[in-house]
């Protein structure tokens, strides 16, 4: 499988524990940003296979100016895109016959841009940070006709190598969710999903990281769909957090995007 993938973030709203926190509490007051990802998946039987992930992203950074010089309330936009974080992923789905559940395990590289002047190592696009990760998957039908399916999956991404005192909070994502396969539009399926996504994250560390203002947990409902036209697949969904719990002062959205267009080989 072949793929490239839109996500589009707007953090803009101030958060602090599970609530709104007043703008002037936070320097940081925009962090959008829009990332592209190529991908490319192959399996060598039904038992093992491989992936590459290739981000890039285009960041916009708004923070107040802290210069005694500067007009009261000016900011400070920097505007910059970079290749973001190579993933390795290996697959391995022989538990069943219909490769149903199955296992990842693969690095996530150093590749991204950690650089970028006067912006903070959590605000980077790259981690400078070499991580394992290890995941978990699982689907099943609710009945007999094999319509109504649920799902469950989860992966760890646990830093290992660090760059220049930044050690990435160690995270773990995991979701659940169902989805029908029953609709058709002459050769296209359409596949309705809904899912939940939780996130935990832990915070930053090392003299370059800010642990104060880093680390969160966070659920969100995720509906999207899905439509197949055989070798093609296109899916979109948006994200919606429902709770949101930071570790002092953060940006946080109300609202990301994604869509996938695929083609099957």
């Amino acid at each position: 499988m072949l793929y490239g993938e839109y996500n589009f973030v707007s953090q803009s709203q101030n958060w602090n524990n599970l609530g709104p926190s007043a703008a002037g509490n936070n320097d940081d007051k925009l962090l959008q940003t829009s990332w592209m990802t190529a991908g490319f998946q192959y399996f060598w039987n039904n038992k093992w296979g491989a992936e590459l992930i290739v981000p890039s992203a285009n960041r916009i950074y708004n923070r107040a100016n802290n210069d005694p010089d500067a007009p009261a309330g000016s900011t400070i936009t920097t505007k910059w895109w970079s290749m973001g974080d190579v993933r390795l992923n290996g697959y391995y789905t022989g538990f069943s016959a219909d490769m149903s559940t199955g296992i990842s395990f693969g690095v996530k590289l150093p590749s991204g841009s950690w650089t970028q002047p006067n912006v903070d190592r959590d605000n980077q696009i790259g981690t400078g940070s070499t991580d394992l990760l290890l995941g978990f998957f699982t689907r099943h039908h609710f009945t007999r006709s094999q319509q109504w399916s649920w799902f469950v999956q989860a992966q760890l991404d646990a830093p290992v190598i660090i760059t220049s005192g930044y050690r990435p909070g160690i995270e773990v994502d995991t979701a659940a969710g169902v989805y029908y396969t029953g609709w058709h539009l002459g050769k296209v399926k359409i596949r309705p999903i809904a899912q939940a996504i939780i996130s935990n994250r832990a915070s930053d560390s090392g003299w370059a990281a800010n642990p104060q203002n880093t680390g969160y947990q966070r659920v969100m409902l995720s509906p999207g769909i899905e439509f197949d036209i055989h070798p093609i697949r296109i899916y979109a969904d948006a994200e919606l957090p429902v709770i949101n719990s930071v570790v002092g002062q953060q940006l946080v959205s109300q609202c990301m995007v994604k869509v996938n267009l695929s083609y099957m080989f």
